[in-house]
C-alpha cells in the first residue's frame, strides 16, 4: 500500500522541483502541446500506465538533430530502425525490424540491400491528410539524406560521413558551396531506392560493422517526407514514426507522454531470457506469444534530483526507476543485495554494466589546457594523476562503476581486460614533480601555481546543478587544491552546456559517452580529429591516432583490428584529451506489478517488452496514479 508520508513528501518535493519548468515550458503547437487527460486508475479503466522519470532533460525528437541518450529513449519508442537488437539475447544479436530478412552484403562489405516488409504504416497525422501512409524504401532514403542537409546541422553526420556513403558528402558540399536548399530528389550511386520496398547503399570502402548503425531508430529510423514539409523546422516537436508509440504530450524539459499507436502492426512477444535467470524465464513465458505493446501510456517525468527521484518512487509515484542515485545504493542494496524492505515489498532488482565511460574532457584548441607540446601535455597528465578515482567511486558513486584504463569499457568489442594504463593511477608526488619540471609552479606565494610564462593558471569546469554533479565538484575542488591548481566551476543545465561544448566554448566538462551498438568504435571516435565538433568534444587532432582509427575502421573483426585499438587507445592515454573516469554500472529497480522487466542497453525502448499485471497493482492497493 502507497506510504502517505511518502507521498506527501514526494508530492512536495515534485511541485518544488517541477514548479518553475511547467510555468515556463515552450508548448509546442499541434496535438503534442495539448496537457494529456489525467490518467484513470488502472485497476478500473484497464489501462496499463507506466511512469518513470529522466534525470536530464530531452532536447529534441528530431533524429537528424538529437545526440543525447534521453531523446534518443523517446525517439526510439516512436520511429523504427531497420534492424533491432534481440531484447534478451546475450551475447546481443541483431534481428530484422522493418525488414522482410537481414540485409545482402557484398563480400568486400561495400554494398548493403535492405528490403522493406510491406504493410507498415506510420501512425495517423495531419500531415497525411486523412490518408493511410505505408512505409517505403523511399523514406529510409530521404530519412538518410536529412543528416546530410545542412539546415539540419545534424550531429551524427561525422558516422555517416565516416563511413563515406558515395555521392553524399558531395551532394552536401554543393549545397554549402552554392548556398543553396539541399537537393533530396537527385540520386546518388551511394543511396538509391531500387524499387518501393528495396534500397541500397554502396561505400567507397570497406565497413564490415556498417549494419550497427540500422539498429538506432533515433538515428536511422524512417521520417515521412511529408511529415517533415509540414511541420518545418518543429519537426523536433512532432515525430511520426511506424513504431510502438506515439507522442501524445510534450511540456519541454518537464513531462513526456507517449501512448499506444493504433497503426502499429502485429508483433509478438517471442523473447527468450538468458539462462539462468529464473525470475526473468517466468515472466518472458508468461508474455511469449501475446501481441506487443503491452503497455499504454508512458508518462516521463524530468526530475534531475536525486532525493524526489528516488522518494517518487519508493511511495510507489513510479513504476521503474532507472540507476538508483549513488547515495542509496547502500541503502537499497547493501553489497549489491536487494535490502530485505524492500525484497518484502516485492521490488525487483536488476543489475548491469552501462558499456559507457564516464569522462573529463580538456579542450585541446584552448590556450591553457589544449596543445601537443610537452608542457601541455604534463600539465593534462598531472591532472589526471590528482584525480583520486577510487575515492571518486567510494564516496561519489557509492561502488557503483569501476575503474577506467582507458576509452574502451567492458561489454564492447574491442575492450582488453588486460588493458593497463595510468589513466586510474592516483599519485600525487608524481603529479607535483610533473608541474615542478615543466614549469608550473607559485612564483606568487599565493597557494596557486601559475603557467609557465608567468601567466596565472585558472582552470573552468563547466557542470550541471543536480545532486551528483556538485558531488563531483567537490572532488575537483579537493583534488586540483591539494595539487596547487586553482580551479574554477561553471554551471548550466545540460543541454546548454552540450550546445556550448559542441561549439568549441568549453575549456573543460564532464558528460558520459554510452555504446549505441557492442563495438569499441564509438568511443575511439571520441579522439578522431574530423568528428572535432560532433563526438569529439576535446577537439583532439593527431595524425598517428587518425591514421590507426580509420584502419581499425575497415578491418573485420579480429586480432589485426584489436591491435589497432588497443594503440590508439594507448594514444589517447598519452596525450590526455580526455579523463576517463569510471565505467558505471547502473542498478535499476522496478515496482512488484512490472513483468518482464530487464535491461539490453543497446535496446533503448525498454517499455515495448513490459508489461503491468493489473490484478497484482489491484491487490497492492492499485498504486497512485495508475
Amino acid at each position: 500500500m502507497r506510504n502517505p508520508v511518502l507521498a506527501l513528501a514526494t508530492s512536495l518535493a515534485l511541485l518544488h522541483l517541477c514548479a518553475p519548468a511547467l510555468a515556463q515550458a515552450n508548448a509546442p503547437a499541434g496535438p503534442a502541446a495539448a496537457t494529456a487527460p489525467a490518467a484513470e486508475p488502472a485497476a478500473a479503466s484497464g489501462k496499463k500506465v507506466l511512469r518513470y522519470a529522466f534525470p536530464i532533460a530531452e532536447t529534441s525528437f528530431d533524429p537528424a538533430q538529437i545526440t543525447d541518450l534521453y531523446s534518443r529513449t523517446v525517439v526510439a519508442a516512436i520511429l523504427e530502425a531497420p534492424l533491432e537488437y534481440a531484447f534478451l539475447a546475450r551475447p546481443v544479436t541483431m534481428r530484422p525490424s522493418t525488414l522482410e530478412a537481414m540485409p545482402e552484403v557484398s563480400a568486400d562489405f561495400r554494398t548493403f540491400t535492405f528490403r522493406v516488409r510491406p504493410g507498415i504504416f506510420f501512425a495517423d497525422d495531419p500531415a497525411f491528410k486523412g490518408q493511410r501512409r505505408e512505409l517505403t524504401a523511399a523514406d529510409y532514403v530521404y530519412s538518410l539524406k536529412r543528416h546530410y542537409d545542412p539546415r539540419w546541422k545534424s550531429g551524427n553526420l561525422y558516422l555517416l560521413e565516416n563511413d563515406k556513403i558515395i555521392g553524399l558528402s558531395e551532394l552536401r558540399r554543393e549545397a554549402l558551396d552554392k548556398k543553396q536548399p539541399f537537393d533530396y530528389d537527385r540520386e546518388v550511386e551511394g543511396l538509391k531506392a531500387l524499387d518501393r520496398y528495396s534500397f541500397q547503399i554502396r561505400l567507397a570502402d570497406p565497413k564490415p560493422r556498417f549494419l550497427q548503425h540500422f539498429t538506432d531508430a533515433s538515428f536511422t529510423g524512417a521520417l515521412a517526407r511529408e511529415v517533415v514539409d509540414f511541420y518545418g523546422d518543429r519537426i523536433g516537436e512532432h515525430p511520426v514514426g511506424t513504431g510502438a508509440y506515439r507522442l501524445a504530450a510534450w511540456k519541454r524539459s518537464s513531462r513526456i507522454v507517449l501512448e499506444k499507436n493504433p497503426s502499429y502492426r502485429e508483433v509478438r512477444y517471442d523473447e527468450v531470457a538468458p539462462a539462468g535467470n529464473t525470475r526473468l524465464a517466468k515472466q518472458a513465458a508468461l508474455l511469449r506469444g501475446q501481441r506487443m505493446p503491452f503497455i499504454d501510456r508512458i508518462e516521463i517525468a524530468v526530475i534531475e534530483e536525486t532525493q524526489p527521484r528516488w522518494i517518487s518512487f519508493l511511495a510507489e509515484e513510479a513504476d521503474v526507476i532507472e540507476n538508483v542515485p549513488a547515495e542509496y545504493a547502500s541503502s537499497a542494496f547493501p553489497n549489491n543485495v536487494l535490502a530485505p524492505h524492500l525484497a518484502k515489498r516485492g521490488m525487483q532488482m536488476v543489475r548491469y554494466s552501462r558499456a559507457d565511460v564516464a569522462a573529463s574532457y580538456f579542450a585541446m584548441e584552448h590556450p591553457v589546457v589544449g596543445g601537443y607540446e610537452p608542457h601541455k601535455v604534463a600539465l593534462r597528465r598531472a591532472i589526471s594523476l590528482a584525480v583520486d578515482v577510487e575515492r571518486e567511486i567510494r564516496l561519489v558513486r557509492n561502488g557503483q562503476a569501476v575503474p577506467s584504463q582507458g576509452p574502451m569499457p567492458p561489454g564492447v568489442w574491442g575492450h582488453d581486460a588486460g588493458f593497463k594504463s595510468a589513466m586510474s593511477e592516483y599519485n600525487l608526488p608524481r603529479a607535483k614533480a610533473l608541474l615542478d619540471l615543466h614549469g608550473y609552479v607559485d612564483r606568487d606565494g599565493d597557494g596557486w601555481r601559475e603557467r609557465p610564462d608567468g601567466e596565472p593558471l585558472v582552470l573552468e569546469y563547466s557542470t550541471s546543478p543536480d545532486q551528483l554533479s556538485r558531488r563531483l565538484v567537490e572532488q575537483w575542488q579537493r583534488n586540483m587544491t591539494t595539487l596547487g591548481v586553482k580551479m574554477e566551476f561553471k554551471t548550466a543545465k545540460w543541454p546548454e552546456n552540450l550546445k556550448s561544448s559542441r561549439a568549441g566554448k568549453l575549456m573543460m566538462w564532464g558528460f558520459g559517452w554510452s555504446a549505441g551498438n557492442p563495438d569499441g568504435d564509438t568511443f575511439l571516435a571520441l579522439g578522431y580529429g574530423p568528428n572535432k565538433g560532433q563526438a569529439n568534444h576535446s577537439r583532439f587532432n593527431l595524425p598517428a591516432f587518425n591514421a590507426l582509427y580509420e584502419k581499425q575502421r575497415s578491418l573485420p573483426d579480429g586480432p589485426e583490428r584489436a591491435a589497432a585499438m588497443r594503440e590508439a587507445a594507448r594514444l589517447m592515454v598519452a596525450y590526455m584529451p580526455y579523463k576517463t573516469h569510471v565505467h558505471r554500472v547502473w542498478t535499476d529497480l522496478a515496482q512488484p506489478w512490472m513483468v518482464g522487466y530487464s535491461r539490453n542497453v543497446f535496446v533503448r525502448e525498454f517499455f515495448k517488452y513490459v508489461d503491468v499485471d493489473l490484478a497484482e497493482l489491484q491487490r497492492r492497493g492499485g498504486g497512485p496514479a495508475h
